[in-house]
């Protein structure tokens, strides 16, 4: 008998404000945001029904990188990789009638082991997550913790010490071609001592360094011929042009940015304070003023139309993903009775 250890419950006053243009613009684009908190173990889910934000918690043990495909969310977490699958048939008859256009319900785990698992994409048919702890990007396997399916070439073994800490996957025409990473270290915890500027972006396959001296990067982002990136350090929303090698920032950011997802020409980006480890960063100079939330940037203008501001309960946010097409999902997690107060139960039909 298989027995599952759960999260203890915690009580939080979350109280949040945002402004009146997200609504319409969730509305517009017919799209939910999915946001990942490892600091109170939630993926939460922000969308618009008549007009008015609507935000749902859904508890995770340590939520951190998130991917979406169609049919089906997975929540990478402390120690396994949770998958949620649409079933479109249960949405239809959820009450009250017609407000869900979906619903995804988990129904399969991975065990891992902590691995830090930050980033994750499917690749092809395969499931791969950046593996902070061990300095590589890796995929999940039946009979082992994991794969190993690449390493920055100054990575010389694999060893959970989380020697560069590497973070960030950028995928583009469905392949791996860019990560993040704080240092180019090879040593155990290397990327501490120096961590306010020497970020760096490294191209896959070839492990050529086509970016040093980043402050915190996060979050690479294919979009055309812009690599779209975030450094977390400095608080901004920056591109390198994948032609001339040049990097320009396209917005400055109120918070450690973290969780960055392009769409329809928006940038919806992550925001958190400055947890104590971050002194000496350059943005956390200015630590009283940082938010967290969501920052909504119009990419060709490079100004934010729209926000959210977590004010109490949340300090941190971790990932950020977009669910195209869904303007109001249910969602219903492992623990589902710590989300709704009640287990969500499905069986097949009679005689199946």
């Amino acid at each position: 008998m298989a027995v599952y250890s759960q999260p203890a419950p915690e009580q939080r006053d979350v109280r949040c404000k945002h402004s009146d243009s997200l609504p319409p613009l969730l509305a517009s684009l017919r799209l939910t945001l999915l946001l990942s908190t490892y600091q109170t173990g939630h993926l939460v889910a922000v969308c618009a029904s008549a007009g008015k934000l609507v935000i749902t918690f859904h508890q995770f043990d340590r939520a951190m990188g998130i991917a979406v495909k169609e049919g089906t969310i997975a929540v990478c977490t402390r120690s396994e990789v949770w998958f949620l699958r649409s079933v479109p048939d249960i949405a239809a008859k959820l009450e009250p009638s017609g407000l869900y256009d979906a619903c995804f319900l988990a129904r399969t785990s991975h065990f891992t082991g902590d691995i830090q698992a930050h980033e994750a994409a499917w690749i092809g048919e395969e499931f791969c997550v950046v593996n902070t702890r061990f300095s590589c990007i890796s995929a999940l396997h039946p009979y082992y913790s994991f794969a190993p399916r690449w390493r920055p070439p100054f990575i010389t073994a694999y060893a959970p010490e989380d020697r560069c800490h590497l973070n960030g996957l950028a995928i583009a025409a469905g392949q791996p071609r860019y990560v993040t990473a704080l240092a180019e270290s090879d040593a155990a915890q290397g990327w501490r001592p120096a961590k306010a500027y020497s970020g760096c972006i490294v191209a896959i396959p070839t492990g050529q360094i086509v970016a040093r001296g980043l402050s915190l990067p996060h979050s690479p982002r294919v979009l055309g011929e812009r690599l779209y990136f975030l450094q977390s350090g400095s608080g901004t929303l920056d591109y390198l042009d994948l032609t001339t090698g040049r990097i320009a920032t396209v917005s400055s950011l109120p918070g450690i940015a973290r969780g960055l997802a392009i769409h329809a020409g928006y940038a919806f980006i992550g925001l958190s304070k400055a947890r104590p480890s971050l002194e000496g960063v350059p943005i956390v100079a200015d630590r009283e003023k940082l938010l967290c939330g969501l920052s909504v940037i119009d990419l060709n203008s490079g100004l934010q139309v729209a926000f959210l501001e977590f004010q109490t309960g949340v300090d941190e946010l971790f990932d950020i993903q977009v669910l195209p097409g869904i303007a109001f999902p249910f969602i219903s997690g492992p623990w589902a009775e710590r989300d709704r107060g009640q287990p969500f139960w499905t069986i097949p039909p009679m005689g199946k």
